[in-house]
């Protein structure tokens, strides 16, 4: 059977507590913490669990746990107010450059996207 919580299709044959890793929001200390809750052994496999335990699973994490959607927008909506404050990190937000003071002489080349190479001169 094909778990479905928080609108995620969780994977067939993975241990369940990797399993929750796949919903945004749930690592891995979060997931065996929900699972220690519903009395749910971590060693089970996603397509193993009953209905009861999805239905445990599901009730805590719809309680308890911001994920997915609302958090996505929550940290969206947290980007766009320093980028509207004009801060420093809303400044770098905008510019699309590392936020938390790496070097970018070199290296940076995830957050600036790829090199444009040298200009050659024409003769």
């Amino acid at each position: 059977m094909v778990a479905r919580i928080a609108g995620v299709v969780l994977p067939r044959g993975k241990r369940i507590e990797r399993a929750l890793t796949y919903i945004y929001g749930i690592g891995l200390t979060k997931s065996r913490k929900i699972l220690e809750e519903a009395g749910v052994n971590f060693d089970i496999r996603s397509d193993e669990l009953t209905d009861d335990q999805i239905a445990r699973i599901r009730t805590i994490i719809e309680t308890r746990e911001k994920v997915e959607g609302d958090l996505r927008r929550e940290v969206t909506g947290n980007i766009k107010r320093l980028m509207d404050l004009g801060c420093y990190r809303g400044l770098r937000h905008r510019k699309g450059l590392p936020v938390r003071g790496q070097r970018t002489h070199t290296n940076a080349r995830t957050r600036k996207g790829p090199s444009k190479g040298a200009v050659k001169k024409k003769k």
